[in-house]
C-alpha cells in the first residue's frame, strides 16, 4: 500500500481525532504532504515485519508549541540534515520514516518527510495518540535506552544530545527547542526494526485513515465517528472560557464547556498541557490521561486542535480507551496523571462512565 494525495485528508482528519489537542494543526502537515506527493511521487506504507531486522528507523516530529509551530513551518531541509546525521553517526542510511506520534500534525507531516527523503513510512508510530513530553512514547515505557536525539531547525542548526534517560533527553531536547523558538524538528529513538517490534504501536497510520474516513459521506458525522472510536461522550455545548498561555515550550491552560440541549445545566472544564489532560465536572474527574479526550466540532465531527478553540464554539468532547501498554504501571507512571503533576490514581474512561 501506498499513501497518495487522495489519502492525505483522511489521514488528517484521523490524526488530529488522535491527536487530543496536540500534535500539531493537520493543515499544515496536510499541505506539507500533498506538496511532496506531487514532488515525489506516493509513500509507501509499510509494516514492521517487511523490514529487515537491521533496517534503520527513524522516528521524527516535531518538538514544541503548537501555537508556534503552525506558523514556523518546517521545511524539506531539517530531515535532510537529520538523516544525514543518522547516516554520519550509524555508517550507513535510514530505511524508513516513523511517526513518533500519529497525533496532530505529527500524524501527517511523516508523509512529507519520507517522500522528501525517499523512503518509505512504517506504519507505526511511538503512542498511538499525542503526548507532550519526549520521554512519553512507547520505546520508553519498553526499557529502550533514550540515549540519543537529533534536532534540527528553520535556522539551520542541528544538534545531537546523548542524554543518560528519558528524563533527561526531555530536559535537553526541550531546552534545545526553546532556544529555536519554541518549534524543531527531532529525531529520537533511532532504532533497527528488530528493536522495534513490541516497543512501538503498529497499524496507527492505518488506524488513523479509518477514524479519517468513518465521516465521510457521514449523515450523522458525530455519531459515526463516537462509534469507530467506542467513545464516551462527555458533553455537549459551548465553549465559554479558554484560558492558554505558551510557557516552557508548551501550551498550557483551560476550557470550559457549558451543555446545551439535553445538557444544559451541566459545565466540564477540561486541563490542557498541549494535550487535554483531564476532564472534570462538579469536581468529578470524567476522564484523564493516558486515555485520549478530544474536542470536535458538533456538526462536522472535525477535531479542534487546543490552539484552536475559541469562545463561542459548539462542540463536543469525546473520550475513548488508550492503547494497553499505557495502562501497564511503567506506562501510567511515565504519562498518567500524577505525571503530568495531578494528585489522581488512573481510572479508565469506560469505568468512569459507567461509575
Amino acid at each position: 500500500m501506498s499513501i497518495r494525495e487522495t489519502d492525505i485528508p483522511a489521514l488528517a482528519r484521523g490524526c488530529a481525532v488522535l491527536g487530543t489537542g496536540g500534535g500539531g494543526d493537520v493543515r499544515a502537515g496536510s499541505l506539507a504532504a500533498v506538496r511532496a506527493i506531487r514532488a515525489y511521487g506516493p509513500v509507501p506504507l509499510v509494516r514492521l515485519a517487511e523490514l529487515p531486522p537491521d533496517a534503520l528507523v527513524v522516528p521524527l516530529s516535531g518538538i514544541g508549541a503548537p501555537t508556534v509551530s503552525h506558523e514556523m513551518i518546517h521545511g524539506e531541509d531539517e530531515p535532510k540534515r537529520i538523516a544525514e546525521e543518522v547516516e554520519r553517526l550509524f555508517g550507513r542510511p535510514p530505511a524508513a520514516v516513523m511517526s513518533s506520534e500519529i497525533g496532530g500534525s505529527n500524524g501527517v507531516a511523516p508523509v512529507a518527510w519520507a517522500a522528501q527523503l525517499g523512503l518509505p513510512l512504517l506504519d507505526a508510530d511511538g503512542m498511538g495518540r499525542a503526548f507532550p513530553e519526549v520521554q512519553m512514547v512507547s520505546m520508553y515505557v519498553a526499557g529502550l535506552p533514550a540515549d540519543l536525539v537529533i534536532m534540527s531547525d528553520v535556522a539551520g542548526n542541528v544538534v545531537t544530545i546523548r542524554p543518560v534517560d528519558g528524563l533527561w533527553s526531555e530536559r535537553l531536547a526541550r531546552a534545545v527547542c526553546v532556544a529555536a523558538g519554541s518549534s524543531a524538528l527531532m529525531a529520537d529513538y533511532v532504532l533497527t526494526a528488530g528493536r522495534a517490534r513490541g516497543a512501538v504501536v503498529e497499524g496507527t497510520v492505518t488506524r488513523a485513515l479509518e477514524i479519517g474516513r468513518a465521516t465521510e459521506d457521514a449523515t450523522d458525522p458525530l455519531t459515526s465517528l463516537a462509534a469507530e472510536l467506542g467513545a464516551v461522550r462527555l458533553i455537549t455545548g459551548k465553549l465559554t472560557d479558554v484560558e492558554r498561555r505558551t510557557t516552557g515550550g508548551f501550551v498550557r491552560g483551560t476550557a470550559t464547556i457549558e451543555g446545551t440541549g439535553d445538557d444544559r445545566g451541566r459545565t466540564l472544564v477540561l486541563e490542557l498541557q498541549n494535550e487535554n489532560l483531564v476532564a472534570v465536572e462538579d469536581n468529578q474527574v470524567r476522564a484523564m490521561v493516558p486515555d485520549l479526550i478530544t474536542v470536535v466540532d458538533t456538526e462536522t465531527a472535525a477535531a479542534i486542535q487546543t490552539e484552536g478553540l475559541r469562545y463561542g464554539q459548539r462542540v463536543t468532547v469525546l473520550a475513548w480507551p488508550c492503547d494497553p501498554l499505557w495502562r501497564t504501571r511503567k506506562g501510567l507512571d511515565t504519562a498518567g496523571p500524577r505525571a503530568f503533576g495531578y494528585d489522581l490514581d488512573y481510572v479508565p474512561v469506560e469505568e468512569l462512565a459507567h461509575g
